[in-house]
């Protein structure tokens, strides 16, 4: 082990237990209450609006900006609708953060995940080395990892390279 990743490991420990015990500590990020509105921007608009329902190419109903659990032939909603349906969807995105997530994260790391477990699922994200190198403190590590993501069905696809990239720049930060 290095003395880098042993600092590392060591920070990343610390991190978890202030974080357990309650106390603040100056210089770590205030609990996160939500997707800010540049992440939901970025979700929007990658994802797309769609006021009619439609079938993914897997066969998927899907309607609004990328919803599919309630999306069925036929359906039509509102731009209002498809908001709506959006932060109820991101309710188990930021549920998926908060049980997965380990150190304390900015508002534009927050974000960037918001829109990469949006699009990739909790499952997928919980298995990652994304998420490894996050709880390790290795942020930028982290962000290194947003651009292996850009395959569907063994495919490299233009749209989740684009994706990728803006999470990986929104995730470095300002």
């Amino acid at each position: 082990m290095t003395v880098e990743s042993l600092l590392r490991a060591l920070v990343s420990f610390l991190v978890r237990l202030l974080k357990n015990t309650g106390e603040a500590s100056a210089g770590l990020s205030k609990p996160l209450r939500g997707i800010s509105g540049v992440g939901l921007d970025l979700i929007k608009q990658f994802e797309g609006l769609r006021l009619d329902a439609y079938q993914y190419s897997v066969g998927v109903w899907t309607i609004g900006y990328g919803h599919t659990k309630t999306a069925k032939q036929g359906m039509r909603i509102t731009e209002r609708g498809a908001e709506d349906l959006l932060r109820h969807d991101l309710e188990w995105v930021e549920q998926v953060i908060k049980s997965k997530v380990t150190v304390s994260l900015e508002q534009h790391q927050y974000d960037a995940l918001c829109s990469f477990i949006y699009n990739l699922g909790g499952t997928n994200f919980g298995k990652s080395t994304l998420l490894k190198r996050i709880n390790a403190g290795d942020f930028e590590g982290a962000a290194n990892e947003f651009p292996k993501w850009n395959k569907a069905g063994g495919k490299v696809l233009n749209g989740l390279t684009r994706r990728r990239k803006q999470e990986q720049k929104l995730f470095r930060g300002p």
